[in-house]
């Protein structure tokens, strides 16, 4: 087993651990930045949902109209969102995949969300987002909320690495051809589950990826 199988297989069994708990680890309610945002969507949009866990934001993405895909790592993740659509009766095309795995098809997605995906290093990140860049279609939108390097002062979720969190310089530096309609940083209490609880330092962004392919 080579020391990258090593960290798949440790990544996936701790997310499976804490996915296997009564509940939702990050809650019953979509994520409030993403349903703030997801306002700007054209009707019936194909959406990509980045790491989606137990599928609370596929799902209420799905409940407004859009054809949505998503994906996790974890496969308890996956089969307790596959069952909750279901139940919710709404349609999600659920994947088991990895960031690294997945398919980035070019102009296929009308909007991306990748909400709190930092379990990423700075290679396998830079990765991720030249992939959510690439599988936009021109005139799409990117939505993101993070956490900032203050976070490992609240403690209150998130990787615990600096290097595993995210600026407005650096996402700057990820997209260069985007322009930002939306782009800061905040704090603010969430309520989202065990997994983000208490006073946080967040990042959100907006990036509209131009219909001509560069920046005005």
């Amino acid at each position: 087993m080579s020391g990258n199988d090593a960290d798949f297989n440790d990544a996936r069994a701790k997310w499976d651990e804490r996915f296997s708990r009564a509940g939702r680890w990050f809650g019953d309610e979509p994520n409030t930045f993403l349903r703030r945002e997801a306002q700007r969507l054209p009707s019936a949009a194909s959406v990509l949902s980045v790491a989606d866990g137990e599928g609370r934001n596929a799902i209420h993405l799905a409940e407004r109209g859009h054809r949505v895909t998503a994906f996790d790592l974890s496969p308890v993740a996956v089969e307790k969102a596959r069952r909750w659509a279901a139940e919710r009766g709404v349609r999600v095309d659920f994947h088991i995949c990895d960031i690294d795995s997945w398919t980035w098809a070019p102009s296929a997605f009308d909007a991306v969300a990748a909400i709190f995906v930092q379990f990423a290093a700075p290679a396998s990140r830079a990765r991720m987002f030249a992939g959510m860049w690439r599988t936009l279609k021109p005139g799409g939108l990117l939505l993101i909320q993070g956490y900032t390097p203050k976070q490992l002062e609240y403690g209150t979720g998130g990787p615990g690495r600096l290097d595993h969190l995210y600026t407005s310089q650096m996402l700057r530096e990820l997209l260069p051809e985007a322009q930002w309609l939306v782009l800061r940083e905040h704090e603010e209490t969430l309520e989202e589950g065990s997994g983000h609880s208490g006073r946080s330092a967040l990042i959100d962004a907006v990036a509209l990826k131009p219909a001509s392919g560069a920046p005005d």
